[in-house]
């Protein structure tokens, strides 16, 4: 399967019955969206998913691995890709067990053709959203990665709300040092304000620390 751009959606589409599958693929291509279609889990789990957003339209019932099996085994993975449940009127208690499971939601066939689209469009939107903030954290990261030891050392007393002079008294710096050392992370960082640190700091799972002795 030849991989999209990072910013054209592709909906997967794994039904058993060709008359389904045709029928989704139509309709989504229709709207401008690119749609690959399979037969099994098995077939799905073959191929290489696109880097940009993308949903998962899934039957239930399904020849081999069922329908909840994938789901279940696509949850243990990173990511994880929105899925919409496609049921037969007797599988909806499998179905409410799907969106317990995490589903996004689930339609019974045959599904009108408009709920399907917003249905589709919101999980794109739910996976453009998750894509945008996986990548917005890879670029922090990166940016944390260009401290050097003294910048991480002091990190966590600014956003412990140490003031510079108290901080130079942790670390046995002078307080014109800390403030250049302040002013140079905050930079690196892209942070414009105290605050601003704060959220970057959480994002990166580095706690405010009173003292930085030893670091």
């Amino acid at each position: 399967m030849s991989i999209a751009g990072p910013e054209q959606p592709t909906v997967f589409v794994i039904d058993d019955h060709a008359d389904v599958r045709d029928g989704v693929k139509q309709l989504v291509e229709s709207v401008g969206l690119c749609c690959e279609v399979f037969t099994s889990a098995k077939e799905f789990l073959e191929r290489r998913l696109t880097n940009g957003p993308g949903c998962l339209v899934l039957d239930v019932r399904l020849p081999g691995m069922s329908g909840l099996e994938l789901q279940s085994q696509l949850a243990r993975e990173p990511g994880g890709i929105p899925i919409i449940m496609l049921t037969g009127y007797g599988d909806i208690p499998m179905a409410v067990r799907a969106m317990q499971a995490g589903a996004m939601t689930f339609l019974t066939k045959p599904a009108a053709e408009q709920e399907l689209l917003d249905a589709i469009n919101a999980a794109i939107e739910k996976d453009r959203a998750r894509l945008d903030a996986e990548l917005q954290l890879r670029g922090l990261r990166e940016r944390y990665d260009s401290l050097t030891d003294r910048e991480r050392q002091i990190l966590p007393l600014i956003i412990a709300g140490l003031l510079n002079k108290q901080i130079a008294a942790e670390v046995n710096l002078s307080e014109v040092t800390v403030k250049v050392h302040r002013a140079k992370l905050m930079a690196k960082l892209n942070a414009k304000s105290l605050p601003d640190l704060v959220r970057m700091a959480k994002a990166l799972n580095i706690g405010n620390r009173r003292s930085a002795r030893g670091v």
